[in-house]
């Protein structure tokens, strides 16, 4: 504020220095006008020979003569000295107009005096019509500006000031508030608001705004405190799984079937790892709008019956004696969709593993071409319990697992679908759920691309 008034203060001056010039430039203006329009007026009746004495001169402002080259009055006002001319001989030209400043005193007038020359001829011979009209008035005006701004600027300066002062703070006091409140909002650590002004301008709405993105930041920090509270106790499990069986390996001594520890050891082991991938693959997708030009680089045409076919041959089935059958429903002709080969593969891996998981005896993967659409349709259809209304849009959430799929052969650490759902939407396609009559049938929609041959 201080800086504002100062500006203000240095502009107002600077305002009445030009105000002061350009009043006394009007007022000298005006009475050189004046002094030559006399001026001319005498210097026609001169070309006319028809000069008077005493020159007919309106007021008092003005004296007036007419010199000749020699210096002598030929004419003068009635109040004009007769004998000696305003202004020098040697200082006249004779060739243009002229004007000058002489002191007062030698025309009998206070301050200054201003004197104009314009040239003019009588009877045949040069002459010289001089002016003289006083500027004391002139700068009487301008001292009389000069006082009332030398009086009124520390006025109006103050004044501005005190203003400024109170507009200032009424404007800035919502921002305090606002300041002060993020300062408590930090030092606690923890969720809160900040103050909302009741008027209805950029304050306002900036504390709206504000409040909003406090609310997002403690809806993240919370999905953030959840994500690692999973995350940590889906770590530890097989840990602690391991390190107990360490133990009771060693407890044990010769008769520990090390065989057998090391099957069970090997099996936690892979969980952890896959655990740990499927946590950098979020972490990665969390990242999108950094990676989305590498994705699109790696982008491809991907024809999704051989794709289906190639995931559905790593579920041999009843033969093998691992489960449900798999079996692969493929349209007529080829069935081309764009996306990244391996994040596709992983999608379909993704589904087909939870539809046998909890299948009972079989598993259906179809797609359908897309009839004059955008998106074709993929289908993964089992004949398990399926799932509620309800719990439809919870397990694509990170870490949900549904009750009956708790334990820890059967329910996985519940990222499967989380990681399905990204990498669908980072290939600009969608993933729904619907019943199946029995069991649950996912509809997986993705892009259409012409056929490349």
């Amino acid at each position: 504020m201080v800086l504002g008034v100062a500006g203000l203060s240095v502009g107002l001056a600077l305002g009445g220095v030009v105000l002061l010039v350009a009043l006394g430039w009007t007022l000298q203006r005006t009475v050189d006008e004046e002094a030559f329009r006399t001026a001319d007026a005498v210097a026609r009746l001169a070309g006319e020979n028809a000069l008077p004495d005493p020159l007919p001169v309106a007021g008092g402002q003005l004296r007036v003569q007419v010199v000749d080259t020699a210096g002598r009055i030929r004419a003068a006002s009635i109040d004009a000295d007769r004998l000696v001319p305003m202004v020098r001989p040697d200082q006249l030209t004779g060739t243009g107009r002229q004007r000058t400043v002489v002191p007062g005193q030698r025309l009998g007038w206070e301050g200054p005096v201003r004197v104009v020359a314009v040239p003019a001829r009588s009877a045949g011979e040069p002459v010289t019509v001089l002016v003289g009209r006083s500027t004391v008035d002139v700068r009487h005006a301008t001292q009389a500006a000069r006082t009332v701004l030398l009086v009124a600027f520390p006025l109006l300066v103050g004044l501005l000031a005190v203003v400024a002062w109170r507009v200032v703070g009424a404007t800035l006091r919502p921002v305090e508030a606002l300041r002060s409140g993020a300062a408590e909002i930090t030092g606690r650590d923890a969720a809160g608001r900040l103050p909302v002004p009741a008027s209805q301008d950029e304050i306002h709405r900036l504390a709206v705004t504000l409040n909003d993105m406090l609310d997002r930041l403690a809806a993240a920090r919370a999905r953030q405190r959840s994500f690692l509270a999973d995350a940590a106790h889906e770590l530890r499990s097989p840990l602690t799984n391991m390190r107990t069986e360490l133990e009771v390996a060693q407890r044990l001594g010769d008769r520990t079937d090390w065989p057998a520890v090391a099957a069970d050891l090997l099996t936690d082991t892979e969980r952890l790892g896959r655990l740990v991938d499927d946590l950098l693959l979020l972490a990665r997708l969390d990242e999108q709008p950094a990676q989305q030009v590498d994705h699109l680089r790696a982008a491809e045409p991907v024809e999704l019956g051989a794709l289906l076919t190639e995931v559905a041959a790593r579920w041999p089935g009843p033969t093998a004696g691992t489960g449900p059958a798999v079996t692969v429903v493929a349209a007529a002709g080829a069935v081309w969709t764009v996306g990244v080969p391996d994040e596709l593969r992983r999608v379909l891996g993704n589904l087909v593993d939870n539809a046998v998981r909890h299948a009972r005896t079989r598993v259906v993967l179809a797609v359908e071409p897309a009839a004059g659409g955008t998106y074709h349709l993929v289908t993964v259809t089992d004949d398990g319990p399926g799932i509620p209304v309800a719990d439809r849009e919870r397990v694509f959430r990170r870490f949900a697992r549904l009750d009956e799929g708790r334990a820890r052969d059967a329910g996985g650490a519940g990222l499967g679908l989380a990681i399905v759902r990204e990498l669908v939407r980072r290939g600009g396609g969608t993933i729904t759920l619907d019943d199946a009559h029995p069991g649950l049938t996912v509809r997986l929609h993705l892009p259409v691309l012409p056929d490349p041959d």
